[in-house]
């Protein structure tokens, strides 16, 4: 029964991220993004488990991965189809072409061709996950921006939106020049080859954790200061740092 135990966890975030689809899919962001912080929770506790208890396994490398598709693969791909939509709704500055902008009927669904780019993540995601199971180098650190991160930072946006409701800012947001942009960048990130460091103590010392103290000390102050802003910061600052230690990873 114990080796069983981060299998669980694990399922309970795929759990949470099947919620969150369902939330994602009827324009509730706010209670989306709540299970996908929930789901990312169990995603970090389930490698935990595994390791304190000593009953890592093929099975619950792949199931972790499988949740994760779910959770950090699908739902940020939803989530940005459905901002697409409501910037094709927007007067943005420099427009689409009608064609690409305009909703279209198929049967009874309606959709906006240009949203369709917001599954650009969702794939990206499910080949950073392949790609992640079967190398064997990234122990200490990450191939790429972690499927997590990058959910963060897209369910960033309609949080930012309900919760700082600034004009210029949610103009940005809705732009969808900004969206298909920050989806092709993200998308880049997830399959990248840069190197990032991993969140994983190998002891509490400074000397060997500098980099990691320092995000975390950065983490706080930031999300103090500029609330749901402050993550779309807290992953650039990531990848800076990374790339600042890139030589020096632990």
């Amino acid at each position: 029964m114990k080796k069983q135990i981060p299998n669980i966890v694990t399922l309970l975030n795929l759990f949470s991220g099947c919620i969150a689809v369902l939330f994602a899919v009827n324009n509730h962001f706010v209670a989306a993004a709540a299970f996908v912080a929930l789901g990312v929770f169990f995603d970090f506790f389930d490698g935990l488990l595994a390791r304190k208890l000593n009953v890592q396994s093929p099975l619950g490398i792949q199931l972790d991965s499988l949740a994760d598709m779910v959770t950090s693969g699908l739902v940020p791909g939803i989530i940005m189809f459905k901002l697409l939509v409501l910037a094709s709704d927007s007067s943005d500055l420099i427009s689409f072409s009608s064609d690409w902008n305009s909703v279209m009927h198929w049967q009874e669904f309606q959709f906006v061709p240009i949203a369709f780019i917001g599954f650009f993540i969702t794939m990206a995601s499910a080949y950073r996950l392949a790609k992640f199971n079967i190398d064997e180098d990234q122990q200490s650190y990450f191939k790429g921006l972690p499927t997590p991160a990058n959910t963060l930072l897209i369910i960033s946006l309609p949080l930012i939106m309900e919760f700082q409701n600034n004009d210029l800012i949610n103009a940005i947001i809705l732009n969808s020049w900004f969206l298909v942009i920050l989806t092709l960048v993200s998308s880049y990130l997830l399959v990248s080859p840069f190197k990032l460091f991993a969140l994983k103590f190998k002891d509490w010392g400074f000397k060997n954790n500098a980099i990691r103290y320092i995000f975390i000390i950065l983490c706080i102050v930031l999300l103090t200061v500029l609330q749901f802003a402050a993550i779309p910061v807290i992953i650039l600052v990531y990848i800076l740092l990374s790339l600042v230690n890139q030589r020096g990873i632990n």
